[in-house]
């Protein structure tokens, strides 16, 4: 053994699982989803129910939460799928980078300066527009399965 301490960087999510199971015939619509790696909000569900000794199964229409592509699965209801965990965090907008890069100020004071502008042409001219105004922006960072990016925008008032 040796004598030497060791130091571990502390990370927020205490490197737990990106997703979790849950049962497909429970899955609402609204609800989340991963479907073929990525993660999902569920528009539609439609359960069948198939012959004698076949499995009822679910048909999933879904919109990925950060490219908004449009992606099916259908699975057996009684097995289980992966949900992502989804989480939502406010940042005060500081900063518009000239290369497409915003500065947002976190809770705790510090500053987060790796994220994009977001790629929706109308989230995008809101947000260049209330800043060219000089107007005290919110936006809302949608986080899951280690992506994250802008997907809303409050106005608390001007400077």
């Amino acid at each position: 053994m040796s004598d030497e301490e060791h130091h571990f960087e502390s990370k927020a999510d205490a490197g737990a699982s990106k997703t979790f199971p849950q049962q497909a015939g429970t899955i609402r619509k609204n609800g989340y989803i991963v479907i073929k790696g990525r993660p999902c909000k569920v528009v539609e569900v439609s359960t069948s129910k198939t012959g004698k000794h076949g499995h009822a199964k679910c048909h999933f229409v879904a919109i990925d939460i950060f490219n908004g592509k449009k992606l099916e699965d259908i699975v057996p209801s009684s097995h289980n799928c992966d949900v992502p965990h989804v989480t939502r965090t406010d940042y005060q907008l500081i900063d518009i980078s000239e290369d497409g890069f915003v500065s947002l100020l976190t809770e705790n004071g510090n500053t987060k300066d790796d994220l994009k502008l977001p790629t929706d042409d109308t989230l995008l001219t809101q947000i260049k527009d209330g800043f060219a105004e000089g107007k005290d922006l919110v936006v809302s960072v949608m986080c899951s399965m280690g992506e994250e990016q802008i997907c809303a925008l409050k106005d608390i008032g001007p400077k």
